[in-house]
């Protein structure tokens, strides 16, 4: 007989929170669209974007406004939202801890999509393809042409830190010095200045480097040598707002349109003017 009771009251129990999910679970869903990143950028009318600034992803203009591929994205991404942009340059080696105490709601800044970093804040699908190239001081390199060639402890490589060129180096010139520099241009200057030997950063940038001053550096590795997708970071638990940018992505890849502003911005010079 007691078991009997015992039974009838488990099944009662579970009735009732059967009965009770339905509401509970909406409860659940509208306080996490109430909290979604889009649902505050909506009401704001802003959408607060950070980046880094390095050529050709975000730089200022000769009238100091900001260009370049991601500010493109981004300025698409909110207008396709109903809202203006708002651009908050932050140094890379703090951009995430930024991301998380709230200074802005997304990075958009060709940010590399990386375990590491995946346990600290939840990635788009990729909209971007990075890889990581190098440019190399004609005299103190002089001779070298393979990737091999600048893995010794005598060479020392320039790169950005925090960026995912500091985990190429590592993970294929480990015997190589690295020298690290809060920006890209701090790094191009030591490797112009000739005190390190060759400078790592994502393609483009070491080939316009080369284009510019012939005279004292060059390309000596034919192409990329690691490849590597770029996302969307955003702050974790947010699903509404990651579903929203990866779906968003998908329909402007489809359009075609980010490949027109890869070519524009990562295969021709036709900004250039516009900067010097």
């Amino acid at each position: 007989m007691k078991t009997r009771h015992y039974v009838i009251a488990v099944a009662l129990v579970a009735l009732m929170i059967l009965q009770a999910w339905p509401a509970g679970a909406q409860k659940v869903r509208e306080e996490l669209v109430r909290e979604s990143t889009v649902e505050q950028v909506l009401k704001r009318g802003v959408l607060r974007v950070g980046l880094s600034t390095f050529l050709p992803w975000a730089m200022r203009d000769k009238k100091g406004n900001l260009i370049g591929f991601e500010v493109d994205v981004a300025r698409r991404l909110a207008d396709d939202m109903g809202v203006k942009v708002e651009f908050v340059p932050t140094k890379w080696s703090g951009i995430i801890p930024a991301l998380l105490t709230g200074k802005f709601d997304v990075i958009i800044g060709g940010m590399g999509i990386r375990p590491d970093r995946n346990l600290k804040v939840n990635f788009s699908i990729p909209y971007d393809y990075a890889g990581m190239s190098l440019v190399a001081h004609r005299e103190r390199a002089a001779g070298f042409s393979r990737l091999e060639d600048f893995n010794r402890p005598d060479v020392h490589i320039a790169a950005r830190i925090g960026t995912t060129a500091v985990t190429a180096i590592k993970k294929h010139l480990p015997l190589a010095g690295l020298r690290l520099f809060d920006d890209e241009s701090q790094a191009v200057q030591e490797l112009l200045n000739g005190r390190v030997h060759a400078m790592v950063s994502q393609a483009p940038l070491p080939a316009f480097q080369a284009i510019r001053n012939p005279d004292r550096l060059f390309l000596p590795l034919k192409g990329n040598f690691t490849r590597e997708p770029n996302g969307f970071a955003v702050r974790k638990g947010d699903v509404d707002t990651l579903n929203f940018f990866d779906n968003w992505i998908r329909v402007v890849e489809a359009e075609g349109w980010i490949e027109e502003k890869r070519h524009y911005w990562f295969e021709t010079r036709d900004w250039e003017p516009l900067i010097q």
